[in-house]
């Protein structure tokens, strides 16, 4: 559309890939302000590429003139006309965005606004300016009814759905942070559900709020990002300690600091694992799509519920603001999460009173009973100092403490008994296999499709829960000659699976901001496997 975005997202494109330009914005000043000397339109530097040079400002002028509409209001629709240029071209329904123009727009906006549309769909019909359109067959989905939904808005209805499920109250303590404060505006439409929320005065108040409700016998819940995470390390570390179910969504940004509040990264693993005082090991839970965050949250609201532990579970800007197609589910279909709450005394004494013993343990599970403030007969301290196994009172022992030590972090492992195993998509005899978490997910997938149908045999290992992680895994990743571990940091996850597996995983990093593409991992395995 101009110089600077020409210069900005070239690299992008691929060699002899199609380049639409639009002729009208390559004047003298605005090439000057985009840092050229020289036209590039003109000396030849673009010709590895099929240029194609349209004049969009001038024709989508000239399409909205007969409605009155002055010239330097009519640019503003140019982009509408390489829309309708794009949707010809790719030979795309033009019902839904006429559709969408009618109902986001109003008077004489929303008719240049269709002008320029259909002015650009009738242009690439008939300038013949292209070889021929392409066609996008319609994807294969799963029969249901669908909505279109953002990762934040399919976490928040996951915790809707996570309370529900669960036959919990929700409450969300957060404080406003960049990318995770929707998750908060959007909760706090949903009071109908038993969803409270509040904005508390800042990060730290957010978690302890948010643990005092889990304390109660609420869902417990607090959002936050990057910067947010360290601030609530002391609350999460407490609820290590009290063991009491409680989440801690972190929707990651470029770090460290404040960093790059609007730009996507993956470098929280780290502080999700390692990020508390002491030995406070807790699951980790990391969502993979936009429409995957509302099975992700629940999936933490599980654990956390049957293994009374906080849980992190992990996002990104990426994921956040991206968008997908998403079926609705049928709620028949939902896990039962619901946990009751102990309401009776559960030690017998050798002379036969009975007590309430808080820290007394599930044989199976090892969490310890949830009895809510305000039960008859049930009162119990909590609070940060060791406590003693069973009775829960103050202990300084040292062999309790290195009990109660291990007794935690036995709990958070039985976990990995109650999860999926990793399954390997793609080739189980291939010489190589990718790991990867998170949002990577997308262009792994992308890159394993085009690298198999190019004939080259690749496998694909995509996880879900990053602490414990699945039984199986350390056995799939030693059938492989070569492990490549794509994360959008340093290779926090790749120097976990080293340390644990023995295995010589190689980290394939990207710290831009930006998600990776398909073309950037394809590279990757040809590297390897050269």
């Amino acid at each position: 559309m101009n110089p600077a975005a020409l210069k900005a997202d070239l690299h992008r494109l691929e060699q002899n890939g199609l380049l639409i330009v639009n002729s009208d914005a390559f004047e003298a000043r605005d090439l000057e302000k985009a840092g050229y000397d020289h036209n590039p339109l003109h000396d030849g530097s673009l010709d590895t590429y099929r240029l194609v040079e349209i004049p969009m400002t001038s024709l989508t002028q000239k399409a909205t003139e007969p409605l009155g509409v002055k010239a330097r209001d009519a640019e503003r629709s140019k982009n509408f006309f390489a829309l309708g240029l794009v949707s010809w071209l790719y030979s795309r329904p033009v019902e839904p965005t006429i559709s969408w123009i009618e109902s986001r727009f109003k008077d004489l906006i929303k008719e240049s606004n269709l002008a320029a549309f259909k002015a650009g769909f009738n242009f690439g019909e008939t300038s013949e300016l292209f070889d021929h359109p392409y066609e996008v067959k319609p994807a294969e989905l799963t029969p249901g009814e669908y909505t279109n939904i953002s990762g934040n808005v399919a976490l928040a209805w996951g915790l809707v759905a996570a309370g529900q499920l669960a036959k919990l109250p929700v409450f969300l303590g957060s404080y406003p942070i960049t990318p995770a404060s929707d998750i908060l505006h959007e909760l706090s439409k949903h009071k109908n559900f038993g969803v409270r929320t509040l904005q508390a005065e800042d990060e730290i108040a957010a978690a302890g709020m948010a643990l005092g409700a889990a304390f109660a016998g609420h869902l417990g819940v607090t959002t936050t990002s990057g910067p947010g995470v360290a601030l609530k390390s002391e609350a999460t570390s407490l609820a290590v300690s009290l063991e009491l179910p409680f989440l801690l969504v972190d929707i990651q940004r470029g770090g460290p600091s404040t960093g790059l509040p609007t730009k996507t990264e993956a470098a929280d693993l780290n502080i999700a694992m390692y990020g508390r005082h002491g030995e406070a090991p807790l699951p980790i839970v990391a969502a993979y799509s936009p429409a995957n965050c509302f099975d992700a949250a629940i999936e933490a609201a599980r654990i956390a519920l049957k293994y009374r532990t906080p849980v992190i579970l992990l996002s990104d800007g990426y994921l956040a603001n991206g968008s997908e197609p998403w079926c609705l589910p049928d709620p028949a279909t939902l896990p039962d999460i619901s946990v009751p709450f102990t309401t009776e005394k559960n030690h017998v004494n050798p002379d036969g009173t009975e007590e309430f013993w808080p820290y007394l343990r599930d044989p199976e599970t090892l969490a310890r009973p949830w009895a809510i403030p305000g039960t008859p007969g049930l009162m119990h301290r909590v609070g940060g100092i060791e406590k003693e196994d069973g009775r829960g009172d103050i202990s300084y022992t040292p062999d309790n403490h290195s009990k109660m030590v291990h007794l935690r972090a036995e709990k958070v492992a039985r976990i990995a008994n109650d999860i999926p195993p990793a399954t390997i998509t793609g080739d189980a005899d291939a010489d190589v296999v990718l790991l990867g978490w998170g949002s990577t997910w997308a262009a792994i997938d992308a890159a394993v499709q085009r690298t198999r149908r190019a004939g080259t045999k690749v496998a694909w290992i995509h996880l879900t829960h990053l602490n414990p992680l699945p039984a199986n895994l350390g056995e799939l990743l030693r059938s492989f000659r070569h492990v490549l571990v794509p994360e959008l940091n340093m290779g926090q996850l790749c120097r976990i699976v080293r340390a644990e597996y023995l295995v010589d995983a190689k980290p394939v990093t990207k710290v831009q901001g930006l998600p990776f593409t398909s073309a950037e991992l394809e590279a990757a395995i040809q590297e390897t496997l050269s």
